[in-house]
């Protein structure tokens, strides 16, 4: 027993430079990450765990099975480098530098249901429920079997993408050119790409559909939070928010506020590329 746990942590530090290079790769050059997954049909499990050894034996363990591993490094920005990354899965320790798991997974839900898995030495009963309640889809704790880490993972990647996941068509809402993926959350013009949270996909959803007609502040509180009686600034900052993901995407002057009634989205990106 003692000889095999030394044998996987010499086979953990020989593959610690690899994981570091594959974690700037992903980082930096998405698009190569996501030709090499797609042509050997790999499944990328993010690690986000601050205890090097444990990474990097999770590490082993999920490349042993045929999975592509990223460790995390830099933990004040770890929804930056899911978002560069969009791995299968996410392994996320509670305890963290600067931010704990929780508050790592709830900006990941607001962006994306990829499945969540904690790994924590907190056992408590609250421990769980809170991982539970903040979006996490499992959660085991240390010290753990590896084997019981890994098929949590198969079989969390079985009810998102596999032979137990829904049968969920994906809709595409399209305007001039300009196209808008609920399910992913993500909006498209031309060759670029950016990602949104969910209610900016909702927000934009509802003015790209009624596009070029006004949309009444009513109508998108109600859509959005269920109320009427939202405080106004509450709106203001997320159509802020949908302003700047279009400039992101070379798109100016398209979201017209009316004042005392609603917004309307214009076309404009349309009249910039005929020009």
């Amino acid at each position: 027993m003692l000889c095999f746990i030394l044998i996987a942590f010499k086979d953990a530090c020989n593959i610690s430079s690899l994981l570091n290079k594959l974690n700037i790769k992903s980082q930096t050059n998405f698009k190569n990450h996501t030709a090499i997954r797609g042509e050997k049909d790999m499944n990328t499990i993010m690690i986000v765990e601050d205890d090097i050894k444990i990474a990097e034996l999770l590490g082993t363990h999920i490349e042993k099975y045929g999975y592509q591993s990223v460790m995390i490094e830099d933990f004040e920005n770890v929804l930056d480098t899911f978002q560069k990354i969009k791995p299968d899965l996410v392994l996320l320790d509670v305890n963290l530098p600067n931010f704990d798991g929780y508050y790592w997974c709830r900006q990941i839900r607001a962006i994306s249901t990829c499945p969540i898995v904690f790994l924590s030495a907190r056992s408590g009963e609250m421990d769980q429920v809170m991982a539970l309640e903040n979006g996490g889809d499992d959660y085991i704790t240390k010290p753990f079997y590896y084997e019981v880490v890994m098929s949590k993972i198969r079989s969390q990647l079985r009810r998102a993408y596999g032979e137990y996941a829904p049968k969920v068509k994906e809709r595409i809402v399209e305007q001039s050119g300009l196209f808008l993926f609920p399910e992913r959350m993500e909006l498209q013009l031309e060759d670029k790409t950016i990602i949104l949270t969910k209610k900016e996909t909702t927000l934009l959803e509802i003015l790209i559909t009624k596009s070029p007609l006004l949309v009444k502040r009513e109508v998108i509180l109600e859509q959005l939070w269920d109320s009427s009686y939202i405080d106004e600034n509450t709106l203001s900052v997320n159509i802020g928010r949908i302003r700047r993901k279009l400039q992101d995407l070379g798109i100016e002057n398209a979201l017209e506020t009316v004042r005392g009634a609603g917004y309307r989205l214009h076309a404009t990106w349309e009249k910039e590329g005929k020009e």
